[in-house]
């Protein structure tokens, strides 16, 4: 046993041992501490514990977190932004069904201002619902009905409740400004309050509701998210896990950087996952960097202040930036514009003018004393002046430039001019030791001279125990992690789960690749985006490095649109750790998958050794699916793989399929813009029609490479294979239309004779051992995919719901 795993058995020992010694319940009369461990409610099934949680060594508050989290991840409190000692501190039930959270000098902190003549128990339900029960089952409060920044499955999102994020990374010390609830046309939304401002940023407020596909003025407020990891709202609004399915634990968030995300839990190791989340380019967030602030990749998301403007606060950027400048209204002053490349502020637009010079709109803001700039967009001559800088994001996705209003006396260097930088410097200030902890704002306390100076001494010497313990503890992980030559970087914003999308990606130099691959040397296969090779990385992680060919992007959009593609993360997608884009080299560096592609294992000369099984082939089908629904829904737009086959589905230990090479349209040789991929990609036999025809590609030609796929994997044998069989002068294209035009008439037949046809058509090396209602439906699946109108073609959504609902593990018998 390694020192890792020593040290989880160790801590899962803790964990039983204090669930042998915690409540059930908590009982009229009785109370909770905060100095003994072991004072704690834990739900049924011990999935949630309630009790009191150290967010310093010298501050608690009273909350419920995931007991088998590896950071004990908290989902409500009752005193955020109001912690108390971690001395003399508790929470009692009173026998009316009041509970109190008292300081160690009796001051109370909070209470959920409950009164009744008929209390039972205070207890924590399995999904992790603190209530206060009446005799007959009847609840008398519960924590569900006023959440802090977290929703659990099958907890209820009305008109009257609202999540509230935090102000830092911490998550638990002081509310943010970031809100998630119903606005007054009963429509699910984000909204940013600061100061002086107040606005939604999600969904788009700059597109109607035709298109936010929402539905306003309902009689009813309510939204729910399922134990599937669905969530729908009475007005429509609608998001899946890209895991979805029965048996994940999960949570929805809404983050201090004002995002909201879905995490699921890995039950291997305890860490988070995102599964969803509202903005994949977190820069878009409006006021992710305050006033006057702008949000720049590095590649990850940071703040910078516009020129010539200055932090308010450098340990807290979302504060904004202030002007270092003044601008007299009196017309005497000097002004000039400064121009801000690719760079939008979201909002706040004093009026629109479209089709105007450039010279007509710098003279609109000139004239206008209350103008800070204006937005202008060369292509179309849409002008927008900005009465707030508010939203400010640089981004090569921007159709435009900002030009800001500035004196002309003012300097302004050339490197104040924020750029968006996939591999360059950090922006930001260097964080000191000074702030490992942060330092809570407690309750108001009155005492006297004496008290104070009674108690001084015994709780500075408290502290200093608890920090020197806090200090063992870390030297511990540092030493265990060291051992495992784990290296810990940190992600902004830098929390469980979003660190398993954002980490890992790197630049690697062509000769680190060089080494690793042994100058090359072991070929893993090869196609018309390049050639992959074997290599071993330093920290002794094997990986696929694929020599990309005809790439023909500047260095910056090659970083912009790796810098995306390093941020999708699924189960059944390859995942790309980095890239090479040194010289003439472009290279990307992948996790290698030990049992090679499909292909070779249902149509290679090793297929009569290794013969995928029927539930091997349905697993293969409804993984990919899933993968190409993420790709499709839930993740960015643009990502359409274009070549869907089976060279491109790889196979892991336990046969999950992994799709590789998703994304690479885009980074190929193009002639369309960025939504129009204009050259024809694919191959043969597996390339949607509208490819040929000059139709705007979208993601219904991978539904129709998926289609060929299904038929393969029920076939055992490829496409053009058949051709073969059938005659040698025929295309593949017209054999697979004759085939489908044969399958979709059988379809139709009466029962009995449809087996036999469905017998027939499976691969004859299955003898027989297959599913008939799970070969009916990839059948039917199939002939729907390869529809030569795409519109009548299914979503991949769909695709994938309609093999969720044949499998084996979700039809309860």
């Amino acid at each position: 046993m390694d020192a890792h795993s020593a040290f989880m058995f160790l801590l899962a020992l803790i964990h039983l041992l204090l669930q042998i010694s915690a409540r059930d319940f908590l009982s009229p009369g009785s109370s909770l501490s905060v100095e003994r461990s072991s004072d704690v409610l834990y739900s049924p099934d011990g999935t949630f514990t309630c009790g009191f949680y150290n967010i310093s060594p010298n501050s608690s508050i009273f909350a419920v977190w995931f007991s088998n989290s590896a950071e004990k991840t908290v989902v409500w409190s009752a005193n955020l932004g109001r912690p108390v000692y971690t001395w003399g501190s508790k929470i009692k039930l009173n026998i009316d069904g009041n509970m109190v959270l008292q300081d160690y000098g009796g001051q109370i902190v909070w209470t959920n201002n409950v009164s009744s003549s008929n209390v039972q128990e205070a207890r924590l339900l399995e999904r992790g619902n603190l209530i206060v029960k009446g005799q007959g089952d009847t609840i008398l409060w519960q924590s569900f009905a006023s959440p802090t920044d977290t929703l659990l499955p099958n907890q209820i999102i009305n008109g009257t409740i609202k999540l509230v994020s935090s102000t830092s990374s911490n998550r638990l010390l002081v509310p943010g400004h970031y809100s998630f609830h119903f606005d007054d046309q009963h429509l699910l939304t984000l909204f940013d309050d600061e100061k002086d401002i107040s606005f939604i940023y999600w969904p788009n407020p700059f597109i109607n509701m035709w298109a936010k596909k929402r539905i306003s003025f309902n009689t009813t407020t309510l939204g729910v998210l399922d134990s599937s990891g669905h969530f729908l709202g009475s007005d429509n609004a609608s998001f899946m896990a890209a895991d979805w399915g029965p048996g994940i634990m999960r949570r929805l968030t809404l983050d201090y950087d004002g995002n909201l995300r879905l995490y699921s839990l890995n039950k291997t190791d305890g860490t988070w996952l995102v599964t969803w989340m509202a903005f994949t380019n977190l820069c878009f967030v409006r006021g992710l960097c305050g006033m006057n602030g702008i949000c720049v990749y590095t590649p990850k998301p940071a703040c910078v202040c516009a020129p010539g403007h200055e932090i308010n606060d450098p340990s807290d950027l979302s504060k904004g930036c202030k002007p270092k400048f003044t601008i007299s209204c009196d017309r005497k002053q000097k002004i000039r514009f400064v121009k801000l490349p690719t760079t939008e502020f979201l909002g706040y637009d004093q009026s629109t003018h479209q089709q105007v010079s450039l010279s007509t709109c710098k003279n609109i803001c000139m004239s206008d004393c209350s103008c800070k700039g204006f937005s202008y967009w060369q292509g179309n001559g849409n002008c927008y002046p900005k009465s707030s800088l508010v939203g400010g994001v640089t981004s090569q996705s921007l159709p435009g430039s900002t030009y800001l209003k500035l004196p002309e006396a003012l300097k302004v260097p050339e490197s104040s001019i924020p750029r968006s930088q996939p591999s360059g410097r950090q922006y930001g200030p260097n964080c000191s030791a000074e702030n490992q902890y942060s330092i809570a704002n407690f309750s108001d306390i009155s005492r006297s001279g004496q008290s104070e100076s009674r108690f001084f001494y015994f709780y500075g010497f408290l502290s200093a125990i608890f920090l020197i313990e806090v200090i063992l503890i870390a030297l511990g992980w540092w030493f265990i992690l060291r051992m495992e030559g784990r290296q810990l970087t940190g992600v902004w914003p830098a929390e469980s789960g979003y660190e398993m999308i954002t980490s890992h990606f790197r630049r690697y130099t062509y000769k680190e690749l060089q080494r690793a691959t042994r100058k090359f040397k072991e070929e893993l296969g090869r196609g018309a985006s390049g050639v992959v090779y074997k290599g071993i990385l330093k920290d002794k992680r094997a990986v696929a490095v694929k020599k990309l060919a005809d790439i023909s992007q500047c260095e910056e959009e090659f970083q912009h649109e790796l810098s995306v593609i390093s941020k999708i993360y699924h189960m059944n997608l390859v995942r790309v750790w980095g890239y090479c884009s040194d010289g003439p080299h472009r290279m990307l560096v992948s996790e290698y998958v030990e049992n090679g592609s499909l292909d070779k294992k249902l149509f290679g000369s090793e297929a009569s050794q290794t013969l995928l099984e029927w539930k091997q082939r349905f697993k293969i089908a409804l993984g990919v699916a899933k993968g190409l629904a993420y790709l499709h829904h839930e993740c960015l737009e643009w990502v359409i793989h274009c070549d869907v086959k089976p060279e491109n589905i790889l196979l892991d230990d336990n046969l999950e399929p992994k799709i590789t090479d998703f994304g690479l349209a885009k980074l190929l040789n193009r002639g369309g813009s960025n939504k129009n991929v204009s050259r024809i990609h694919g191959t043969r036999g597996y390339i949607a029609p509208e490819w040929v025809s000059s139709l705007p590609i979208t993601a219904k030609v991978d539904v129709y490479s998926f289609g060929v796929v299904l038929l393969e994997l029920l076939k055992g044998s490829r496409v053009s294979e058949w051709a073969k069989t059938e005659d040698e002068d025929d295309e593949v294209e017209k054999v697979l239309r004759r085939a489908v035009r044969m399958l979709a008439e059988n379809v139709k037949l009466q029962e009995d004779s449809e087996r036999s046809w469905i017998t027939n058509f499976i691969d004859s090396r299955l003898n027989g051992q297959f599913n008939y209602l799970q070969a009916r439906t990839m059948i039917k699946l199939a002939v729907s995919c390869i529809e030569e109108d795409r519109s009548k073609r299914p979503t991949m959504e769909n695709v994938a719901q309609m093999l969720l609902s044949v499998d084996e593990e979700n039809i309860i018998t």
